[in-house]
């Protein structure tokens, strides 16, 4: 069986640097690590995926024209008013087909850069706290694609009606007893639970379920319904659609990341005119914890009169 953690000697190695230099990637650089017994260990799959992620040189994006001009491929974060979108997508337009592939949203980017898709879904969230997805894009992309919002909604976590383990916030995860559900790795789901883990000093593996993952926020609302997990980190429809509590933790921005050899092609416009549809507005007035009203604006270029820049 091979081995799934590295020893600080070991990541030293790895990285061609010198032991010293390793624990100041770990305070500075978020270098994946977990102490056991006094000792520094890496587990070996969150290492390459650092590495992964501090790539700032890319090969040039394939063309994506290649597609079929009635298809529309999105990936990445998954999202219950998205999944909606695409049905009526497909519903209105019968000579069209919108598929989505549920790849977690840095999964998405990584998709878009490879011109696997038109559209990437995702809310990946900075470290500032503040803002979502430019520092991820701009670490996968040379150049940003267009940038569009898709929604605003409430993430938070998810437990059985009336609440009967008595969880108010995320220090009591840490109790004995308490199992949860988990999101994949390569979710924005899964690094704000990791985020919100580190402000109360849990550390994951300490928690009963930790990896336990399950890949769409319905599921997870399931495993908390069924009693086979306590509580997870999810969005406030599923809470609504499964009646389950909630405990809000935060907003967060979900965006529409577009590859700007396609942005003004017919089926990615046709895509976009359905965010100001008014039945896509009525779906999530019945959806607990959507806000629309940022619904369809380019975040990125800054300003919509800078279309033209999308067309370069």
């Amino acid at each position: 069986m091979a081995r799934t953690l590295l020893t600080t000697k070991e990541v030293a190695k790895l990285l061609g640097i010198n032991d010293k230099m390793v624990y100041g990637l770990i305070a500075e650089k978020g270098l994946p690590a977990t102490k056991v017994t006094g000792k520094w260990l890496f587990p070996v799959h969150l290492v390459e995926q650092w590495i992964e992620s501090q790539t700032i040189n890319y090969p040039k994006l394939p063309d994506v024209g290649t597609f079929r001009d009635n298809l529309l491929i999105l990936a990445g974060s998954n999202d219950i008013l998205l999944d909606k979108t695409l049905s009526f997508f497909n519903k209105l337009y019968p000579d069209h087909l919108a598929v989505f592939a549920n790849v977690g949203s840095l999964g998405g980017l990584k998709s878009l850069r490879a011109g696997l898709c038109h559209i990437a879904s995702s809310h990946l969230m900075q470290e500032n706290g503040e803002d979502y997805n430019f520092g991820f894009a701009q670490r996968e992309f040379s150049e940003l694609p267009a940038i569009v919002n898709f929604c605003r909604r409430e993430q938070g976590l998810l437990v059985a009606k009336h609440n009967p383990k008595g969880m108010n916030n995320f220090s009591d995860l840490g109790q004995p007893g308490i199992k949860i559900v988990n999101r994949p790795l390569g979710t924005g789901t899964r690094l704000l639970f990791d985020s919100e883990l580190r402000k109360v000093g849990i550390q994951g593996d300490q928690l009963d379920g930790y990896d336990r993952e399950f890949d769409r926020h319905l599921d997870v609302g399931l495993e908390i319904l069924s009693g086979r997990a306590d509580v997870g980190l999810g969005i406030a429809a599923v809470a609504g659609l499964l009646d389950l509590d909630f405990l809000p933790i935060r907003w967060e921005r979900f965006d529409l990341l577009i590859s700007k050899d396609v942005f003004f092609s017919r089926v990615v416009q046709l895509f976009l005119n359905l965010v100001h549809d008014k039945q896509l507005f009525d779906v999530a007035a019945n959806l607990q914890g959507y806000d629309l009203c940022e619904c369809g604006r380019i975040v990125f270029p800054k300003e919509s009169s800078d279309r033209s820049s999308l067309g370069k």
